[in-house]
């Protein structure tokens, strides 16, 4: 059931909407975890995908191009996001992608919609435009899904943005969100400390050693990164046997036991259980895994990172003392054999495990039911500083569209065109937006 184009409807303060994107698993992942918990306190959750809502199929061919960027030129993502992050965005292409979306989001939201929670920035950009012009007279919150928060995640407009960790939320409150509330990552509860019975049952299982040091290597839903250097490096540096996850990228599987890495699997549907298994976590983006991995007590290294998102966050992770950033191979043996057996693993095991032990009353999604519940009138800005607002929004930008334009010609001359040359051509044909929202960090596999 759809609603007026101009009005949205408070009335039943027991229903949310949250809006994500297929982009990578990490953000349906957190959408999904919200809404597991906000359906047992009794909430009715609607779920929508904002690729699903832009027009014309373009936000699966943006998705589409930007897997194909970070898989063919990694080198142009990390320019335009730091570009992007330096600016706060800009583009006109994006903004009119997004802006042709707004109807649609209205139009798909039920009446009885009491708030809306976006778990992706595009999506944040959309609702907060929505909110700015008046025409959504409900709460709007963001759940930031990473460590780190590039601009594109903070939307004018949003009535509160809800952090992880005090770092996202300090570097959220610098990008100029008004209200922020540091209130726990998120993750499935199956992602548990186990015993060493379903340790040694778990290697069983996968067919793993049943008593050397195993490092899981995950790279994201797309399998995208470094991973084969980094799976010849763990396993020569001797000090871990490398087990890795290779999500839906079976090329990627099939290059890797070519090389002669023995442990090597797909998408693997339970993760919790080879995370059971594993004595250590390597990731290369920081995104659901990485705090999937805390709530099971496994210590995490941050190495081999994708550009962009996958940097800033292995720095905002080392920073909060949860997550070590390797950034040498000449350091890898010394500190994965300190994250296994010795006091830096015992340190991130206990630090990982803290942000999961607030009270049953806090974390995010008991605080997006705080919101719903409170009856209190959103905040909305007033003319004048929504004027300001509009104006600020002329240099925004998000995720989604540019990965038509920035993802799609970049990729495609990638192999005709090298290093400035490159560039120099994508100058004259599109803005450089991109999109960071972080897609293939995301979940496991």
């Amino acid at each position: 059931m759809g609603v007026p184009p101009t009005w949205v409807s408070a009335a039943h303060p027991g229903r949310v909407a949250i809006v994500s994107a297929s982009v990578g698993a990490g953000h349906d992942g957190a959408a999904t975890e919200l809404e597991r918990r906000l359906t047992a306190d009794g909430i009715v959750v609607d779920r929508y995908d904002l690729l699903d809502l832009l027009p014309a199929r373009l936000g699966r061919a943006a998705r589409d191009a930007y897997h194909l960027m970070l898989v063919r030129a990694p080198w142009l993502y990390q320019r335009i996001y730091s570009s992007t992050e330096r600016a706060g965005g800009g583009g006109r292409g994006a903004r009119a992608l997004l802006r042709s979306a707004e109807n649609r989001v209205l139009k798909a939201l039920h009446p009885d919609t009491g708030a809306v929670v976006s778990t992706y920035p595009g999506a944040s950009r959309v609702l907060g435009n929505l909110r700015l012009d008046g025409r959504l007279n409900i709460p709007v919150l963001t759940y930031l899904t990473d460590f780190s928060v590039h601009p594109l995640w903070v939307a004018d407009g949003v009535d509160t943005h809800l952090a992880a960790h005090a770092i996202p939320g300090a570097q959220a409150r610098a990008a100029g969100a008004r209200d922020v509330r540091v209130c726990g990552p998120l993750a499935d509860p199956r992602f548990q400390l186990c015993d060493t019975q379903r340790r040694s049952l778990a290697r069983t299982r996968f067919g793993l050693p049943a008593t050397a040091p195993l490092a899981l290597l995950v790279a994201g839903s797309w399998g995208v990164g470094p991973v084969r250097q980094v799976a010849q490096e763990l396993r020569d540096c001797g000090a871990v046997v490398p087990v890795v996850v290779c999500g839906h990228n079976q090329e990627l599987a099939a290059r890797l036991r070519a090389d002669g890495i023995e442990h090597v699997h797909g998408w693997v549907d339970d993760m919790p259980a080879l995370m059971h298994a594993a004595d250590v976590l390597v990731q290369n983006a920081g995104g659901l895994t990485t705090l999937e991995a805390f709530s099971a007590g496994l210590p995490v290294a941050s190495y081999g990172c994708i550009p962009g998102h996958g940097l800033t966050n292995a720095d905002a992770l080392d920073e909060a003392g949860v997550a070590v950033w390797i950034r040498d191979e000449a350091q890898l043996k010394r500190v994965l054999n300190d994250l296994v057996n010795g006091p830096l693993g015992l340190h991130q095991r206990a630090a990982g495990l803290s942000l999961f032990a607030d009270s049953p009353d806090r974390g995010p999604a008991a605080e997006i039911a705080r919101v719903l519940r409170s009856g209190q009138p959103p905040v909305v800005p007033p003319p004048a500083t929504r004027r300001r607002t509009r104006a600020r929004r002329l240099t925004a930008t998000t995720a989604v569209a540019c990965a038509v334009w920035a993802c799609a010609v970049g990729t495609g001359v990638a192999t005709s065109y090298e290093g400035t040359t490159l560039m120099h051509a994508l100058s004259h044909g599109l803005d450089l937006d991109l999109v960071s929202g972080h897609g293939p960090g995301g979940h496991h596999s």
